[in-house]
């Protein structure tokens, strides 16, 4: 609340105190350079030519650019010592009044200019549009610098990871397809490079590349239910397992029928 209560106080004493310059300066301009010069070198100011083509172009252009609000700060210099010297050689002998020629205007213009260079002028200006403008780029740079920082050694990261992958896929597309027919220590033949009898055999493995989908495990072919018209009797089962053991079938006498 106090920044815009400062912003439009700023504001309003700017264009008033621009407008003011901006009178005075015109009116010398009107006067024409000579005349303004030969005044000045009545009032006893040194340098009367100089001094008046200064006076002439800072109260006009700086009162212009106090009132949009462009380059305040230096501007109220100038036009600070522009009052300082107007103060020193033309109206402090004269007293404080200005209907006397005192230096009362001169004062209260030069106290504003003083005010405008330590505070600026508000943010109701083209230097506060300006100033907002590079603060908002400033922050997005800031911000870009930040993501910047942050983004190689993220990158580093997932490009180490790729390498990793190509390297290791591509060995074992190179050697994957690959067999021999050398037998292992031990008089086993080993197997194809990478397959799971190599591994099993003590040769070589090489790294495959993962499978997307999960190998289900075989499930062994179980024998049909024979049918209800295949029963077997007690004895033709024990000949078959003796049969099985390799031991001679014992012939048992038929029961008498």
């Amino acid at each position: 609340m106090k920044r815009v209560v400062f912003d439009i106080a700023a504001f309003i004493a700017r264009i008033a105190t621009g407008v003011i310059f901006v009178a005075h300066g015109w009116q010398k301009w009107q006067g024409g350079h000579r005349a303004t010069a030969q005044g000045f070198a009545e009032m006893g100011i040194p340098m009367p030519d100089l001094a008046a083509g200064y006076a002439m172009a800072v109260e006009t252009i700086g009162g212009v650019l106090l009132i949009v609000g462009l380059l305040v700060r230096p501007v109220a210099l100038l036009l600070l010592l522009n009052m300082l010297g107007a103060i020193v050689f033309a109206h402090w002998e004269r007293g404080v009044l200005v209907s006397e020629g005192g230096w009362e205007l001169a004062g209260a213009l030069g106290a504003l200019c003083l005010l405008f260079l330590a505070l600026g002028g508000g943010r109701l200006g083209l230097d506060g549009i300006f100033h907002s403008m590079f603060r908002r780029r400033s922050e997005r740079q800031e911000m870009e610098r930040e993501l910047a920082a942050h983004t190689p050694s993220r990158t580093r990261t997932d490009a180490d990871t790729d390498i990793d992958t190509t390297d290791t896929t591509g060995t074992t597309g190179t050697t994957g397809d690959t067999t021999t027919d050398d037998t292992m220590p031990g008089g086993t033949a080993a197997g194809p490079v990478g397959s799971p009898e190599a591994g099993q055999t003590g040769g070589r493995t090489t790294p495959t590349e993962p499978k997307d989908r999960t190998d289900r495990p075989k499930v062994p072919h179980q024998p049909s239910e024979r049918g209800a018209g295949s029963k077997l009797s007690d004895e033709d089962m024990r000949d078959i397992d003796a049969l099985i053991a390799d031991e001679p079938p014992q012939h048992r006498k038929p029961p008498n029928r």
